[in-house]
């Protein structure tokens, strides 16, 4: 099996070269169907539980929208980063019924 060789540019004596990383390309959010969604219930320090949505594909900007709407419909705070979303509390049926409605294949996971 060949290595693939990454080719870096280390100097360029043109002003106006940029370079175009592999990974620029804009990120595009598939469609709710397309979405497979796990709802986990976790326990943070201090013993306090939290629900946390994985497996969101697509780019931050959609994720924090998902994610505002999750905590406006809960009442609660959170966060959302790196494809989770974190919503304070037990609030797993709550969220899985609002994803299903939306048509996201949704699913509890964990304990």
């Amino acid at each position: 099996m060949a290595k693939k060789s990454k080719k870096r540019i280390v100097y360029s004596t043109n002003p106006d070269f940029n370079y175009r990383y592999e990974d620029d390309a804009p990120v595009t959010t598939p469609p709710n169907q397309q979405q497979d969604l796990r709802i986990w219930l976790d326990r943070k320090g201090g013993g306090k539980v939290a629900s946390i949505i994985k497996g969101f594909v697509g780019n931050d900007e959609d994720l924090k929208d998902l994610a505002k709407t999750l905590k406006s419909l809960c009442g609660v705070g959170g966060t959302s980063k790196n494809g989770e979303i974190l919503i304070q509390g037990d609030h797993r049926d709550k969220i899985l019924n609002y994803l299903q409605k939306e048509g996201y294949g949704a699913k509890k996971a964990g304990g």
